[in-house]
């Protein structure tokens, strides 16, 4: 058996990895093994406990919002797991901390580093902070660049890398957004479940908003946040759900703004399955997510993004998504054409994927590794257009 080393520190991470360890779960050579590196304690476990997925090994990583620190301490524990395992394969997903740290050490070992999601670009190292910068590090010590899509790659070409190392996968998160509204998991969140009743009993639209980026703390942050709260106050027929990152800057913002507003349900963070029961639900997304921008249009919700650039493109050319920065009223003008006009877009043409990436992925593995053409599973891209 030849390991394949899938890495996560973050719910983004372990949502985007676990439809490839389920591709590699029957794999006659090929063997998963899903590494938790710590830096987001709990929710990593909980999102792969959606798809019926554990980590394999759990790093004692100390919790710190210090990039320094947390790569200073999950660079040596993984190159011990790397030492003691010796993988064929390092697969790192989009651009943390952790999928840093991760390319570094197999990089410094000599194992191919396959990164899930390559290629995702704004061309501003300020904006997102500091993934923009992260991603392109990873590119340059990359082997194998699993482009989500076609954009994705000529930005790659565009950076010198090699044709041969780049493959169009579609995103996963298409595969995992479809696996759990497939599943149809019952609510877990208490305030969720309230809502929900209260949406069954009655004639209100849902409205999700989920803010958190670090370029967007303070002042930017705030605007977002009183666009919100006259929204509810314009729109009666509106309900607003505002899961609040856990991070005690954004959660006091969201507290000091939001708070007591009878329309305005502010939850802690939602699980996989939950978030995904609201998107479903909601007739209008704000967020600056990345996640949420590839997920969205699986269920035609229009997405307003809280961002002056994105890096999720193809969502905002299919006419799913509409960059509108985090002026107060920019967005409640949107907003208000889309709540007004009862918009609703097509679903199941996602301009990301078509559910199938993470075949593509085993097979590209298949490859990397030098497995004979008779294991190889990759099946052709068709992104609906």
């Amino acid at each position: 058996m030849k390991e394949v080393l899938l890495l996560a520190g973050t719910r983004p991470e372990a949502v985007k990895i676990a439809p490839v360890a389920l591709a590699l779960a029957d794999h006659p050579v090929l063997r998963p093994v899903i590494v938790h590196s710590g830096q987001h304690k709990g929710v990593v476990e909980q999102a792969l406990d959606a798809f019926d997925l554990e980590p394999d090994i759990v790093l004692r990583t100390r919790a710190t919002d210090r990039e320094a620190e947390l790569l200073a301490a999950l660079t040596p524990a993984l190159d011990h797991v790397l030492r003691v395992r010796a993988p064929a394969v390092v697969l790192v997903q989009g651009d943390t901390t952790t999928a840093l740290a991760g390319a570094l050490a197999a990089f410094w070992r000599g194992i191919p580093v396959a990164h899930l999601e390559a290629g995702l670009r704004t061309g501003d190292l300020a904006g997102p902070f500091p993934e923009e910068g992260t991603r392109q590090m990873i590119a340059r010590i990359a082997a194998l660049h699993l482009a989500p899509t076609d954009d994705a790659a000529t930005a790659l070409v565009g950076e010198a890398l090699p044709d041969a190392e780049i493959v169009v996968t579609g995103n996963t998160a298409v595969d995992a957004v479809r696996r759990v509204a497939d599943a149809d998991l019952p609510v877990r969140d208490q305030a969720l479940a309230a809502l929900e009743r209260e949406l069954d009993a009655g004639s209100d639209r849902l409205v999700l908003v989920t803010v958190h980026r670090r370029e967007s703390w303070g002042a930017p942050l705030h605007r977002v946040l009183h666009a919100v709260r006259a929204l509810a106050d314009r729109h009666r027929d509106v309900r607003v759900l505002l899961p609040a990152h856990p991070n005690p800057a954004v959660r006091s913002a969201v507290r000091s703004v939001l708070g007591g507003h009878s329309r305005i349900v502010v939850s802690e963070p939602l699980g996989y399955p939950d978030l995904v029961r609201a998107l479903r639900r909601a007739c209008l997304v704000l967020t600056d997510s990345g996640g949420i921008q590839e997920e969205a249009p699986s269920f035609g919700v229009p997405v307003l993004v809280l961002r002056s650039a994105t890096d999720r493109m193809p969502a905002v050319d299919a006419g799913y998504a509409w960059l509108v920065g985090t002026d107060t009223t920019r967005i409640l003008a949107e907003a208000g054409w889309v709540l007004g006009s009862r918009l609703r877009l097509p679903s199941g043409r996602n301009p990301f994927g078509d559910g199938c990436a993470a075949g593509r992925v085993r097979g590209a593995l298949e490859r990397l590794v030098g497995l004979p053409a008779l294991f190889s599973s990759a099946l052709p891209m068709r992104i609906p257009s």
